[in-house]
Parts: structure tokens; C-alpha cells; sequence
């Protein structure tokens, strides 16, 4: 009889690539096993997975929104559909385990499969637990965290750190090679500045603002995926032919040669984007998003920053403040080392594997 493992994730790239990193992990240790996810139509997971070569169940699921509005009626009858859907799923499925890593999706799933006795497995990745994570630690075997400050918020009777999976892809090439696919002048170093996959409107203007001084003063190259939906707005507003060393685009699918050729990385807060930088040893500063439940970026951050691996920049701050203190790092060599140094020591390159075989462990014994 082959392993059959549900994962439960929605909503975004954070909680989405995670779970795949675990099922990838899964599958390396257990050909056999017959892996599925449940997840939300219309949202990214509904393309992400089977792209990965995962089927996925769909579980009609939602948030509250947090202020009064007609949409929140919706909210009991789309809970009570996600049940029953959850109740088919397990029942149908009867899985080994259920391994819920986040969005809306893994609350009816998880719930349902621990109140059936199916093993449940939480994977949390930030530093502030969201609302459905903390909901289902106390149901769960094991709630595997990131940060070790999640464990505050969490009522679970086993909390591994194991660190967050990242994508099995990561694998960089040389900065050579990266130099070479970007047509970039090896005399000059390198700034990559993110907003995630749909890109952050404060980078990108605190980026227009400091083109000239980072480009032409300090002769940065310059990598900067800005969200399609910002792009050709950025495009149009600003002389792309005036700065030959940026590279402007509205989002790069496969992310590696940008991380290789990059000496320093401005980005927004997500716990998957940290775990990638910190794997790879890049130093960062990090503009926490205000704009997510709980505030978690800026609890993420604060950890990483206290760490030694990262400046922090409010997204107030960094309109004004981005060109400084870019500057100030990349002309202190031994503070930009003393920063790698510290994200190596966060990164947890083997957390997918790590958690897989802790899983298939406990299932087994």
C-alpha cells in the first residue's frame, strides 16, 4: 500500500513554494508515496502546483476582512463549503498525514484531518505566526518553525527549528556566468532590488529616486525586477537607454543568476525570501511590507536584522533613505562580510529534507 501524504497552502508564494519544497523532499525519500495538495481557485497555487507535477483539490475557503463590509457575509457559507469539501478530501484520500503550511486553505483541511486522528504537521515560516498556523498548532504533532521567536505565539506540544524549505532550483551560478547572462561590466558590483513576484510600489520609487546616485555615481549594475503590473508605467516614466547597467524587468522566472551576481539585495520581508538570501549568504536590507496580517514582515525582519544579517529600512524611511545606505554598505567591505557571514549561520539549506524525514519518521514508527 503506497504513502499517501496531503498538503494543505494557499493564498502565496510564501506559504505555496514551502509545501512543494516539503513534497519534493517527500518524494526523494518515497517514489512511491502519492503526494496531493488542496488549495484555493483562482489564487497562485492553482497554477504553482501542478506546474511542480502535484495534483491539487480545490477547497473553496476565505478570510475575514477586517473592517465592515457586505463581503464578509459570505465568509460562513464559504467556511461551511470548505468543511464539507475538507470532510470529501480526507475521507476519500485517508491520508498518512496532513502537513498544513499556511493560507486559509490549511485551516478547514488540517482541522479536519487531526479531528479524524490523520497526523497533522504545521510548517510556519515566519516570525509571527498567521492566524491559521496558530489556530492548528494545538492539533498538530509538530509545528516546524523558522524563526524561533514563533514559538512565543504558538500553543504546540513539539516545536522543531528547522528553518524554511526553499526551492530545490535555488542552485546559483557563478558570478561569472551571471555576469555574463545579464551583459554586466565584472569591474562593477552589483544591487538587486525586489518587491516579490508582484513587485512593491515603495522600492520602486525610492529606486527611481536613486537611480542617478547608483547608477551614474557610484556605477552600480543594477537588477530590478518591478512587478508587471508597475512595469511598463517604470518603462515609460523613466530613460531606460540613459542607464546602460539596469536591467529592468517586470519579474524574473528563474531568480538564480540574479542572487549570484548580486553583492548586496533590497527586498521586501517574506520568511521565503529571507530563507533564499540567508541560504545563499547574501547580506540584505529589508523593507518590511506594513500592508500584511500581523506585521509579520517586520517581525521577520527585526529577527534577521538582530542577527547581523540584514540593515532594516521602514517603508517610510526608504524613499530617502535607500541610495545612503546602499552606499554606506557596499563601502564597507568587511561590514558586507561580517553581514554574509551572519545570514550563513540563519540559513537552513536542509530544512525541506529535514522536515520530510522527520515526517516519514514519525508516520512509520
Amino acid at each position: 500500500m503506497s504513502l499517501r501524504i496531503l498538503l494543505a497552502a494557499g493564498g502565496t508564494g510564501g506559504h505555496v513554494y514551502p509545501a512543494i519544497a516539503i513534497a519534493d523532499a517527500i518524494r526523494m525519500r518515497r517514489p512511491d508515496a502519492d503526494i496531493r495538495f488542496a488549495g484555493t481557485r483562482n489564487h497562485m497555487e492553482w497554477q504553482a502546483v501542478p506546474k511542480a507535477g502535484y495534483p491539487i483539490h480545490a477547497v473553496t475557503v476565505s478570510g475575514m476582512i477586517r473592517r465592515l463590509t457586505w463581503r464578509n457575509l459570505s465568509f460562513p457559507f464559504k467556511l461551511m463549503l470548505g468543511m464539507a469539501q475538507s470532510a470529501k478530501l480526507v475521507w476519500g484520500f485517508r491520508p498518512h498525514a496532513v502537513i498544513a503550511c499556511g493560507g486559509y486553505v490549511a485551516g478547514p483541511v488540517g482541522w479536519m484531518g487531526a479531528k479524524v486522528g490523520v497526523p497533522l504537521f504545521v510548517q510556519e515560516q515566519n516570525s509571527y505566526p498567521g492566524v491559521t498556523n496558530r489556530m492548528l498548532a494545538k492539533h498538530a504533532r509538530v509545528v516546524y518553525t523558522a524563526f524561533a521567536d514563533a514559538a512565543v505565539h504558538l500553543s504546540a506540544r513539539e516545536i522543531r527549528m528547522t528553518g524554511n524549505p526553499v526551492r530545490g532550483h535555488l542552485s546559483t551560478p557563478s558570478k561569472t556566468e551571471a555576469y555574463a547572462r545579464f551583459g554586466f561590466d565584472t569591474g562593477r558590483r552589483t544591487l538587486l532590488v525586489m518587491g516579490g513576484s508582484g513587485g512593491a510600489k515603495t522600492l520602486n520609487d525610492a529606486l527611481r529616486e536613486a537611480l542617478p546616485a547608483l547608477h551614474d555615481t557610484a556605477g552600480l549594475n543594477l537588477v530590478w525586477p518591478c512587478g508587471p503590473r508597475y512595469y511598463e508605467t517604470i518603462r515609460r516614466d523613466t530613460d531606460v537607454n540613459r542607464y546602460p547597467h539596469l536591467r529592468l524587468v517586470p519579474y524574473l522566472d528563474d531568480i538564480a543568476p540574479a542572487y549570484a551576481a548580486a553583492d548586496l539585495v533590497v527586498s521586501r520581508a517574506g520568511a521565503g525570501t529571507i530563507a533564499e538570501l540567508t541560504t545563499l549568504a547574501k547580506p540584505m536590507i529589508l523593507v518590511p511590507s506594513p500592508n500584511v496580517a500581523g506585521d509579520h514582515q517586520r517581525h521577520n525582519a527585526e529577527s534577521v536584522a538582530h542577527a547581523g544579517a540584514a540593515e532594516l529600512l521602514t517603508d517610510a524611511e526608504c524613499v530617502h533613505e535607500l541610495a545612503p545606505t546602499v552606499l554606506r554598505l557596499l563601502d564597507d567591505p568587511y561590514t558586507l562580510n561580517r553581514m554574509a557571514d551572519a545570514a550563513r549561520a540563519l540559513g537552513r539549506p536542509d530544512a525541506a529534507a529535514t522536515i520530510a524525514e522527520d515526517i516519514l519518521d514519525r508516520i512509520s514508527a
